[in-house]
């Protein structure tokens, strides 16, 4: 890949990474519902998740899903099980806020909190898809083989995508922090966050 294609890859990453989908409502969510380190460690989350379907698109395992649609179905509705249940909790939540609740994060929560955000990114067929239609576009010929220009540029789509993603989710956090000193406004952080994960839910049951 020459500099010139690198920087446009870069600005595409940038571009990409800025608008809001499906990984940047979660980490909101999160961060909204459980402060700053729970909006940051849902970004790293996202970006482990994305470390996978890297990996996987290198290998070619695009194609393998897509001559197997019985599989992306199953993860489909995995991932959406994943989010419905999510906003249970969101809501369980709400009812049962407590100012030391809000107050505290524990180590469990934040471990809890990552895994649920790789699940997340992992449980979404598409972006191993997106994946496969975005980086032939900078595929160099002749370079270095493909594989590793997919790692390559996976690896910057993550840098790229963490810095956006950790940026939104210590930003939603701050906010967070600021109104959620009164357990009545964290009871309706809660619902907004188990709204935000029901419409993920809803979303890729309906979206194909």
């Amino acid at each position: 890949m020459d500099a010139s294609t690198l920087v446009a890859f870069v600005v595409a990453c940038a571009v990409i990474s800025l608008v809001p989908g499906p990984d940047m409502m979660f980490i909101i969510a999160n961060g909204v519902a459980r402060g700053r380190a729970a909006g940051v460690v849902a970004a790293v989350g996202m970006s482990t998740g994305m470390t996978v379907h890297t990996i996987a698109a290198a290998l070619g395992l695009g194609a393998l899903l897509a001559a197997a649609p019985v599989i992306l179905e199953a993860v489909r509705i995995v991932g959406a099980v994943f989010l419905c249940y999510l906003a249970v909790s969101a809501l369980r939540s709400a009812k049962h806020v407590t100012q030391t609740a809000t107050a505290k994060f524990g180590g469990h929560s934040l471990r809890r909190t990552y895994a649920m955000a790789t699940l997340t990114n992992l449980a979404n067929p598409k972006v191993i898809f997106f994946y496969v239609a975005f980086f032939p576009q900078f595929v160099t010929v002749g370079g270095w083989p493909t594989p590793l220009q997919f790692l390559a540029m996976g690896g910057i789509l993550i840098v790229v995508g963490l810095s956006v993603d950790a940026t939104v989710g210590l930003a939603a956090g701050t906010l967070s922090d600021l109104l959620r000193r009164r357990p009545g406004v964290q009871r309706w952080l809660n619902r907004v966050s188990a709204t935000i994960f029901g419409g993920l839910a809803v979303r890729l049951v309906v979206d194909r």
